[in-house]
């Protein structure tokens, strides 16, 4: 947490001093008490709530057919003929460019919302996951198979840990884009959520109330890395790599 509390510093100091004036960049105590306020009427909860239902449904979503599709395609040459090169094409497609098409496809129900989120994470997961399934030591494949090992448990006991390190990677990668999407997400007309606060403050110019939504993605970020950060000292026990010392 030492850069977080820096940036907080830094910032007092430079509003203190006057290089910016509290109607372009409030103070730390006006966005605590801004925060307060919201959390105090419920506000804050009311909307986060939606938010994360939404993020929920899009994390279980895509974390499933990105890790379907990257078995398929890992495992397989015929399936890496059918669903590489289309995930690849929806990677480099901006996640906002498809708002319009879930809109006239779905209407502005919940289905785009979620859609939408699904589609980033999928493809984070998918990517990651792949390249780790392609990135299995062959050395390790083959001496599986001198000793006769079949393939069902091959991939079970060889590729998938194997693979494992990448998929986490790609989890850490669908967090963030999960949160990303979101907020174009909810700017289909959404009567709630964190992106509709967003949309309200910045319309009526409350940038205390902005500031308190940027930490509150902030804060959401932190503690997804943190999750997958446990994850991965838990599930990778065995694999012994540098830790900066």
């Amino acid at each position: 947490m030492i850069g977080p509390v820096l940036i907080i510093v830094v910032w007092q100091l430079v509003v203190s001093t006057g290089l910016f004036s509290e109607n372009t960049l409030p103070r730390p105590l006006s966005v605590l008490s801004a925060a307060w306020r919201l959390i105090a009427n419920g506000e804050l909860q009311e909307h986060m709530s939606i938010s994360l239902l939404r993020v929920g449904y899009g994390l279980l979503f895509g974390i499933v057919l990105g890790l379907v599709l990257a078995l398929i395609s890992g495992l397989s040459r015929v399936g890496e003929n059918f669903v590489d090169a289309n995930m690849e094409v929806l990677r480099a497609v901006p996640n906002f460019a498809l708002v319009p098409l879930l809109i006239v496809w779905f209407g502005i129900s919940e289905t785009p919302k979620v859609l939408l989120i699904t589609l980033a994470v999928a493809v984070s997961i998918y990517i990651n996951t792949f390249s780790a399934i392609r990135s299995v030591d062959a050395g390790l494949v083959e001496a599986a198979r001198s000793f006769g090992v079949q393939r069902a448990e091959l991939i079970r006991r060889v590729i998938l840990p194997g693979s494992l390190p990448g998929f986490l990677i790609g989890l850490r990668l669908a967090l963030t884009g999960a949160w990303l999407s979101l907020i174009f997400a909810e700017t289909i007309n959404a009567k709630r959520g964190l992106g509709r606060m967003m949309s309200d403050a910045r319309e009526y110019f409350q940038l205390d109330v902005v500031f308190v939504l940027i930490a509150v993605y902030a804060i959401l970020g932190l503690i997804s890395i943190f999750i997958v950060r446990a994850l991965e000292t838990r599930l990778l026990t065995w694999r012994r790599s540098f830790d900066g010392n």
